[in-house]
């Protein structure tokens, strides 16, 4: 059962719309659910999705047809690059362009569906329709990621997440010079009040706070910096947003960044270089790197 409080950002919206944004599913999808009278507005089953919701409406819904449907299924055919591998844990090293799991219109070739055919296993552990994820990076974003092999791994890794234990450092090459070495950005994130589709800053979001660090400032062939940035908190897209807000958007975004530089990177410069976090079943710290991807690689080297 999914339920959500419609904010002002989503006020006005189409109620099917509003179910394919909170349940990560399809329009299609959405409107089988309401087909189904599975969708319920403020305890009263939806019959037309073309109604329009307003702020404050319960949204409530039945996402056992959905799971059901949007259970991945293991695919050989995908190739996922792993850095470590033992009984409780999987040390993802994602290339761009691979999404995670199966959501929003994608059902398919991702890298859940590719690890089930290696680690079926995974299948039962946390969520069915993404079974084993614990974190996410998104499509563009590529590098280390983590996936539970057990339950008992699964809940052990959510927690420190929760706890903000985990290290996670990512290299980024954004738009124009930082004017400080070193900070903070501390700027709470929630959907957008003009893109509910999108991330933004917003006043009553969830905390969120990215640390970041210059490494080197460019000129040529345009005013760029290659950045680190250490998470504290791990919101949707949080690094991407931050950045943007205070004026120097990920180089190759094109949702969060306007009018950024003419590179043949096509996607996001950002890339998660380091993933630590304590072993679910031994205690012991465990740390690993992944290295720059090629196309990353040549936008860096071309600015030295």
């Amino acid at each position: 059962m999914i339920c959500e409080t419609v904010p002002a950002a989503l006020a006005g919206e189409r109620v099917d719309r509003v179910v394919a944004f909170v349940a990560d599913c399809s329009r299609s999808e959405a409107a089988s659910l309401i087909e189904q009278r599975a969708v319920r507005r403020n305890g009263i089953p939806v019959r037309k999705g073309a109604d329009k919701v307003i702020e404050g409406d319960l949204i409530e819904l039945d996402d056992t047809e959905l799971s059901g449907d949007d259970v991945p299924s293991a695919d050989p055919t995908v190739v996922v690059p792993v850095l470590f591998v033992d009984d409780h844990v999987i040390i993802v090293d994602k290339p761009p362009g691979l999404v995670v799991h199966p959501g929003s219109g994608t059902h398919g070739g991702t890298m859940v569906n590719g690890l089930l055919a290696r680690f079926p296993e995974l299948a039962e552990v946390g969520d069915p329709t993404r079974p084993g994820v614990v974190h996410r990076l998104d499509k563009g974003t590529s590098g280390a990621l983590m996936v539970a092999r057990t339950a008992e791994a699964y809940e052990a890794l959510v927690v420190q997440l929760q706890e903000r234990t985990v290290e996670r450092r990512y290299l980024a090459v954004v738009v124009g010079h930082l004017e400080n070495d070193r900070g903070v950005i501390d700027a709470r994130l929630g959907r957008s009040r003009r893109n509910p589709q999108r991330q933004g800053v917003v006043a009553d979001g969830r905390e969120a706070r990215t640390h970041y660090e210059v490494l080197t400032r460019h000129d040529e062939p345009f005013p760029m910096t290659v950045v680190r940035c250490r998470l504290e908190t791990g919101r949707t897209h949080q690094i991407r947003v931050h950045l943007a807000a205070i004026g120097h958007p990920v180089v190759g975004d094109d949702v969060y960044g306007r009018g950024h530089p003419p590179v043949t990177l096509h996607r996001p410069a950002l890339h998660a270089e380091v993933l630590g976090f304590v072993h679910p079943a031994t205690g012991e710290a465990m740390r690993f790197t992944s290295e720059i991807p090629d196309d990353l690689r040549l936008l860096v080297d071309s600015l030295r």
